[in-house]
């Protein structure tokens, strides 16, 4: 008895394993977004990159799983799990109680904010700006439920988009004035070329989390995520991952502060005059009302409001700020200057308070890739400062000129104009001057060009140093030094750092060159899809085509019921209902799963609306026909059939062919709504295409010309053909 039992037991367990290991085993379908960069969208390699893709990547391999990842778009996505054709989501998958209900989630990846922005120079800073206008964002997302509760309070109107590139295509023809969107996504675009700012914190919406569907057989995949993740971050990887694409702030290094975040010096005068650049931009520069702002203004208007001490600005230039501060005409000078053994020297100076490098700029086009690369031409720097300094020690090694200049402005319109071939300058107030719409570029790695402190003149003013260093650490502690590197200073090194851009994809011919191989394989969908579905269809219409006309009148009434149906629903929501409704019914009857290929269902989908539509062209063909040629051959006694065969279908073919012609063009122009079910045909293609490069007026420009020259070649093949039928 005790050997039958045991080798029972043995029996289950070897069950228990062999069953166990297969379930292990299996390749685990995992689906995603198509386009929603940076976490996930296809780069110009062809390859799928971004957070979601590299922590899926990471947890599958500490986890062993064999997973197959695919990327049909974000409700394509969310369907395939529900229906079963997926088994579990990673697409920046916000974790909401309506979805909770059919999803089980992991541990939450990312905490995700939405951002309000404007084309640049439309500058929105709050939402009562918003009165009157109208803001875009994309249909069922957390900012949209975010600006429908605020949207009476400020008294703005809300469109919705179904994609983030037709919500940017109306922001940028002006037919919105704002957008809201997650904020990594803008920044993204911003790093992308976009011309779009953010001057607005976020609001926090949310956290994004991996999920499968409820109940299902791969909720065990949940905890193995968790404790992947777990050790992601405690390891670090995480944190590499999210700097790889977010970036880091512009601060290089941790600043040391030597103030007490609670002390106040005690102000010696009534009020302090400091003195500043008039053009170093964002440290200090002019807005459109004519008012000085910038990081330098907000930084010493804060630390002069948190310690208690007046101070009046005058912004008088760079020279005439030190010379200022060195006769005693003014107090203090806070204007991005770096701390040099030199001007210490003559100056008095704070705790650091920005680390920058400085850099070199060229005009766009130019071929420069290196220092020797300048030998020859002119480069210009201002006057006294590190950029200047930097070039005075290396141009006798490079052989190029050096041309000083007073202030910014003339130095980069001198640029532009071409007196001279590049400059150099702080690597934040040239990513501003970019980001402003200079047709500049950088293409050497910055050099360290020191600290940036505030002075003054040596041996005066003490307490102003220390109230100075005491309002920057109080200003670091809560967190408003942080908003005001971010607002100014911040800059990003995310998937522009991580590949090599060879071709420029700003102009038509290098959207091509860099993506040729990719529209190719949209357009070769596209081409299949179109004459399988239509041969199909062809089949379909001719038989429900020649049932409207039969003399029966069952046959007459199943061809009007299934052509009226078919037509009486939009194709997009026939290819969603085959594509995710079927599998559900099937599975809610019997139980088991019975997913749908994407390319399968939106033939399907084609074929049927194709062969509503020919089934009224042959009716309309056959009805054409004189009816008294049909009365004269029953009379003479030749078969119905026959008829049909040899006398009214030989006159209705030749009626019929140019509706032919051009239902065959509806139907290659039809394919690009099927791209909805996440069939990447070559209107999706072109999406995809869009998401990384932002480049949608010319990008749809090539699509346009694509199909306008497919659809003239199939158009003039068939009346070629036409002609000979006749």
């Amino acid at each position: 008895m005790k050997t039958k039992f045991k080798a029972f037991l043995l029996t289950l367990v070897s069950v228990f394993f062999v069953f166990g290991a297969r379930v292990a085993a299996d390749t685990i379908d995992i689906v995603s977004d198509t386009a929603y960069a940076p976490f996930e969208f296809k780069d110009s390699d062809q390859t799928y990159k971004g957070i979601d893709v590299d922590i899926i990547n990471e947890v599958a391999k500490r986890k062993n799983w064999d997973i197959n990842m695919t990327f049909p778009g974000f409700d394509a996505a969310v369907n395939a799990v529900q229906a079963g054709q997926a088994d579990a989501l990673m697409a920046g998958t916000t974790v909401t109680e309506p979805r909770q209900k059919v999803f089980t989630f992991s541990d939450t990846y990312y905490d995700t904010a939405v951002v309000l922005y404007t084309k640049k120079g439309n500058d929105i800073t709050k939402y009562s700006q918003l009165k009157g206008k109208t803001v875009g964002v994309k249909n069922g997302t957390a900012a949209q439920t975010f600006l429908d509760n605020i949207k009476k309070k400020y008294n703005f109107k809300v469109k919705t988009f179904d994609t983030g590139d037709l919500m940017n295509n109306s922001l940028d023809s002006g037919s919105i004035v704002a957008a809201m969107d997650d904020e990594p996504v803008v920044q993204f675009a911003i790093k992308q070329g976009k011309n779009y700012a953010i001057n607005m914190d976020g609001e926090k919406v949310g956290s994004f989390a991996f999920a499968v569907k409820k109940g299902s057989q791969y909720e065990y995949l949940i905890k193995d995520f968790n404790e992947a993740f777990a050790d992601m971050k405690k390891d670090g990887t995480y944190d590499e991952i999210m700097t790889k694409w977010l970036g880091k702030e512009a601060t290089i290094a941790k600043l040391e502060s030597t103030g007490d975040a609670n002390a106040k010096a005690q102000p010696q005068k009534e009020q302090y005059v400091i003195a500043s650049d008039t053009s170093f931009a964002p440290f200090e520069y002019q807005d459109d009302s004519g008012k000085y702002t910038g990081f330098d203004m907000d930084l010493i208007k804060a630390i002069a409001k948190q310690q208690g001490f007046k101070i009046k600005i005058n912004n008088v230039g760079f020279d005439a700020a030190l010379n200022a501060v060195q006769s005693s005409q003014a107090d203090g000078a806070i204007a991005g200057m770096t701390i040099t053994d030199e001007r210490k020297g003559t100056f008095d100076f704070s705790d650091p308070y920005y680390t920058t490098n400085i850099i070199l700029a060229i005009k766009k086009g130019t071929d420069v890739s290196s220092y020797k690369d300048l030998k020859g031409k002119t480069v210009g720097a201002k006057n006294g400062t590190s950029s200047y300094d930097f070039l005075a020690s290396n141009k006798d090694k490079y052989g190029y000129k050096l041309k000083a200049f007073d202030e910014a402005s003339t130095m980069y319109d001198s640029l532009n104009s071409g007196s001279i071939d590049a400059l150099m300058d702080d690597e934040p107030v040239l990513a501003y001057a970019i980001q402003q719409g200079r047709q500049f570029e950088t293409p050497i790695k910055g050099e360290p060009s020191g600290q940036v402190g505030f002075a003054v003149k040596k041996g005066t003013n003490p307490e102003l140093i220390e109230m100075f260093n005491n309002g920057m650490a109080a200003l670091k502690e809560d967190g408003t030094y942080d908003k005001l590197v971010k607002k100014y200073l911040a800059t990003s090194t995310g998937a522009e750092d991580n590949k090599e851009k060879t071709i420029d994809e700003t102009t038509i011919l290098g959207l091509i060159k860099n993506n040729y191989n990719q529209l190719l394989s949209g357009l070769g969908t596209t081409l299949s899809l179109t004459l399988i579905s239509f041969a199909i269809a062809m089949i379909i219409g001719i038989i429900f085509g020649m049932m409207a006309v039969a003399p029966n009148k069952v046959l007459r009434v199943m061809s009007s019921v299934f052509v009226d149906v078919v037509r009486g629903i939009p194709l997009m929501i026939v290819a969603a209902f085959i594509f995710w409704g079927i599998p559900n019914l099937i599975e809610s009857i019997t139980g088991k799963q019975s997913p749908i290929n994407d390319f399968v269902a939106a033939t399907i989908a084609l074929s049927l609306n194709g062969g509503a539509y020919i089934a009224e062209i042959v009716r309309g063909g056959i009805e054409a026909v004189p009816g008294g040629q049909m009365e004269a051959s029953r009379s003479l006694g030749i078969p119905y059939k026959t008829t049909m065969r040899k006398i009214v279908l030989p006159q209705a073919v030749k009626l019929m062919l140019p509706n032919f012609i051009n239902q065959f063009v509806i139907s290659l122009k039809d394919t690009t709504i099927v791209s909805a079910i996440g069939l990447v045909e070559l209107f999706q293609t072109g999406k995809i295409i869009i998401a990384r490069n932002y480049q949608s007026f010319r990008m749809y420009a090539i699509l346009a010309i694509i199909y306008l020259v497919i659809i003239t070649l199939l158009t003039k093949l068939a009346k070629r053909l036409e002609k000979r039928l006749k």
